[in-house]
């Protein structure tokens, strides 16, 4: 049995995060995952900048960060894989929904999807991680019906 959160850090209601809960079971499905438990966090480009900051050296906003506990081999979980925690500024969001000429629905989704992946320890620092993980969470989007629209 999956478990995750969704919560809004952020003071602004967001319509889009109905959409998240949903996708996020399908695509736990769809990667035939029945024993995780994470949570994703939406916050602002201010506190993803000060995240990005202190965790990983860079001094300026990002889109997504995660925190991987199955990154570190000396933490163990039995019977249930305790993923970490997936943080997407909302602020981001929005901007490269605008740049990328999609609506905020399917940018949160693409990140969400994205920072689910990384949890599982896909990554794309290497050409050729890059096409498997973004070829994946291309495959669940779309076939979950959220597609690369322009609007």
């Amino acid at each position: 049995m999956n478990n995750f959160e969704i919560f809004n850090e952020t003071k602004e209601k967001i319509e889009e995060l109905n959409t998240l809960e949903g996708l996020l079971d399908y695509a736990l499905k769809y990667l035939k995952i029945d024993n995780a438990e994470f949570n994703i966090i939406i916050i602002d480009n201010e506190e993803i900048h000060e995240m990005n900051k202190k965790y990983r050296g860079v001094d300026r906003e990002t889109d997504v960060i995660t925190f991987a506990l199955e990154d570190h081999k000396d933490i163990e979980f039995e019977d249930v894989r305790i993923l970490g925690d997936v943080y997407i500024s909302i602020d981001k969001a929005r901007s490269q929904a605008e740049e990328y000429g999609h609506s905020l629905k399917r940018e949160l989704s693409f990140l969400a999807v994205h920072g689910l992946l990384h949890l599982l320890g896909y990554d794309h620092m290497k050409k050729e991680d890059e096409k498997i993980m973004f070829d994946l969470q291309d495959k669940i989007l779309d076939s979950y019906g959220i597609k690369r629209e322009v609007i």
